[in-house]
């Protein structure tokens, strides 16, 4: 006959406080995704149907219209500026099926960090690098400022 075993409320309590972050860690990842999902659909969306993937005079009438509307609705996420990050999100990241599977290893604030970077090669690398090592942002920051990606063997035959 097994004895059963009665726990501490130390243990407890140490139980529940796990249970409880892991839940959060879950919920703050899924909302990540979802978010980042949602300004590369904005992105897109503006992008191809209302600039029709143009980058006219008009359009930054029209993003300052837009994003007026959106701030005074939704908060200061979807300010000028933010807005014309998430339609170079869409273009640096054009295919839908990537985007969704990076975003659920990399934040918003991960893209934000690859969208300055050019070349597409160095920027795939960096992603990739990213969700493979699981770094923070403060980490790809850090290896994109150290050039990591220069002193690979794939920057030099990326074949």
């Amino acid at each position: 006959m097994s004895e059963i075993i009665k726990q501490t409320p130390e243990n407890l309590i140490a139980e529940l406080k796990d249970l409880i972050n892991q839940a959060r860690n879950r919920v703050a990842s899924t909302v990540n995704a979802e978010l980042t999902m949602l300004y590369w659909q904005i992105g897109l969306r503006i992008r191809t149907e209302i600039l029709n993937n143009e980058r006219a005079e008009y359009g930054k009438q029209i993003v300052a219209t837009v994003s007026q509307q959106l701030t005074e609705e939704f908060g200061k996420g979807f300010e000028r500026k933010n807005i014309f990050r998430m339609m170079q999100f869409a273009e640096l990241f054009p295919d839908t099926e990537i985007v969704a599977s990076l975003m659920r290893q990399l934040s918003w604030t991960h893209f934000i960090q690859l969208l300055p970077l050019k070349d597409e090669l160095k920027r795939n690398f960096y992603a990739e690098m990213c969700r493979f090592e699981r770094w923070s942002t403060r980490t790809l920051a850090k290896k994109i400022d150290s050039m990591l990606f220069e002193r690979t063997a794939i920057s030099r035959k990326p074949e």
